[in-house]
């Protein structure tokens, strides 16, 4: 039997995630065998296991800093927004079906004997399970069918730490009321206070921490500096994503050399995949919603949406699409991955309603139609580059690795389709050619995928820039394209890197929490 400790939080964006990985990197380097495990997330970033099943980004991320393979018993249940009241409902890796919020409420707590089910796995194969809750323990009107939060706790009698965020202010009042708003049992199971992302001068806080953990009678275990490392985020509340004016640059100061800028679609997901150009030195990576924003980029980035159909309107709407031609008739590169790459053909049929139902025209960049289909395609590839023309000529021949996570399929269009030619508003050229060609891990069907023509490209492999070799070239290509080849740096090994993060984060906790004080409540139990 594992031992188990919970981190939850007094709000979202707090830093449970973070916190969780250090701990569970902490307990790695200290010997033990250690698992994260979140019974439901709620997030659009995800990852394909390497059994095909899909579970929440933030568990992997943990994962990794625990030094594990990610399974999809560390996150059984998983919640993909639709739109402002409905989800995409993720069991066990597998989709449930599309429901409301009412629907979901009435019918979760049904998915109990899964979340304990998942949560037995782990706890007969590791020693410690860093159990990482949902938003606040505290929302009175949620509490009775908690799953995810004092709920998970008395299902696996694990004691909690409370963390607040001192950077958005009130942090007293968070731990304070957070605790207050308990019923006894649940504040019992409450055994230590952290206090996170903390910037200035310790000696002024510990006052409030001495009156705080008199009026609680709780300990504060640790006040955690802000500290600067780069990880993958769980949601749209990343701080990733509020880059959107001059870029934040890899080792360097001023303006930078290549600039990326990303399309933050309303439903954006999966942006985690341009992670790795933020660690090459003079390139920005910027997260951009208006045309205002835009600017002269040297690549435009369409990420993965939950909904494609939506987020390419909105995107029509709001200027930015007719910004993107624009930008593509200049020269700029287009690159779009899976949501992002159906925007860029000429029609997206949704015959099924898996979206928003009927026909819209494409961006019109690639010669392709997609249509959506009610089974989701998931799973993990590897391959390579095959010849593509244009700027990112460099990347020909290079390995890639990834996982597909979507529900539609793309093709090149059809030039006797003259419905489609007329509702695309663009004549028909040469047909684009494959992008890459990949295998499936599990199966081992080989297939080729994606498209480029001219100077856009697009692929449903999430990933694909990960590898050190991949991102280089991306970096290169744009950088010769624009006469500054020779200022430009490699890009680095993404999976090396993230490793050195997750030991500056277990070094960074190390210093702040009384670990002693937590093996010892880790020890106790409840």
């Amino acid at each position: 039997m594992a031992k188990a400790i919970m981190i939850q939080g007094t709000m979202s964006n707090v830093g449970k995630s973070v916190v969780a990985a250090g701990l569970c990197r902490i307990f790695r380097q200290d010997g033990y065998r250690v698992a994260p495990f979140k019974s439901q997330n709620m997030a659009l970033n995800s990852f394909i296991t390497k059994e095909g099943l899909e579970m929440g980004r933030a568990q992997v991320m943990q994962a990794e800093a625990a030094g594990v393979e990610p399974v999809v018993a560390m996150n059984p249940i998983l919640l993909k927004p639709t739109n402002d009241i409905g989800s995409q409902v993720i069991v066990n890796g597998e989709v449930l079906g599309t429901m409301n919020a009412r629907d979901y409420f009435k019918m979760k707590k049904s998915l109990i004997p899964e979340i304990r089910k998942a949560y037995d796995t782990l706890d007969r194969a590791y020693d410690i399970i860093v159990i990482e809750g949902a938003g606040s323990p505290a929302e009175i009107n949620l509490k009775q069918d908690d799953i995810v939060n004092m709920g998970m706790a008395k299902l696996a009698k694990a004691p909690v730490l409370l963390v607040g965020d001192i950077d958005r202010g009130g942090v007293f009042a968070q731990l304070y009321g957070t605790t207050e708003l308990l019923e006894k049992e649940e504040k019992d199971l409450i055994k230590g206070l952290i206090i996170n992302k903390f910037r200035g001068d310790k000696t002024i806080l510990d006052p409030g921490v001495e009156m705080l953990e008199q009026l609680t009678g709780i300990p504060v275990v640790g006040v955690t500096p802000y500290l600067h490392v780069s990880l993958e985020d769980e949601d749209s509340l990343s701080e990733r994503l509020e880059n959107n004016g001059t870029a934040q640059m890899s080792g360097t100061e001023g303006v930078p050399l290549i600039d990326l800028a990303v399309i933050r679609f309303p439903r954006i997901s999966n942006f985690t995949d341009f992670n790795v150009f933020e660690s090459v030195e003079n390139v920005s990576v910027r997260y951009v919603s208006s045309v205002r924003q835009l600017g002269q980029p040297d690549m435009i980035l369409l990420p993965g949406t939950k909904n494609t159909m939506r987020d390419l309107l909105w995107m029509r709407q709001n200027g930015l699409e007719a910004a993107i031609l624009k930008a593509q008739k200049a020269g700029t590169v287009i690159f779009g991955v899976c949501g992002g790459y159906q925007m860029l053909g000429r029609t997206i049929t949704d015959a099924e309603g898996v979206e928003e139902g009927g026909t819209i025209r494409g961006m019109g960049l690639l010669d392709m139609d997609t249509a959506f289909e009610s089974e989701k395609a998931r799973t993990r590839v590897e391959g390579r580059f095959l010849s593509p023309g244009g700027v990112l000529s460099e990347l020909s021949g290079i390995p890639l690795y990834g996982y597909e996570i979507h529900m539609g399929r793309s093709w090149p269009a059809n030039p006797s389709d003259s419905g489609a030619q007329e509702l695309s508003g663009m004549p028909v050229r040469t047909a684009p050619a494959s992008l890459t060609s990949i295998e499936n891990v599990l199966t081992g069907e080989r297939k080729q995928e994606g498209a480029w023509q001219g100077n856009v490209y697009g692929t449903y492999v999430h990933g694909i820039f990960d590898r050190e070799e991949v991102a280089t070239a991306v970096v290169r290509s744009l950088a010769k394209a624009k006469g500054v080849a020779e200022q430009m740096g490699k890009a680095v090994d993404f999976a090396a890197f993230k490793e050195t993060q997750y030991d500056l984060l277990a070094d960074g906790l190390r210093s702040n929490l009384d670990m002693n004080t937590i093996y010892g409540i880790l020890e106790a139990g409840v």
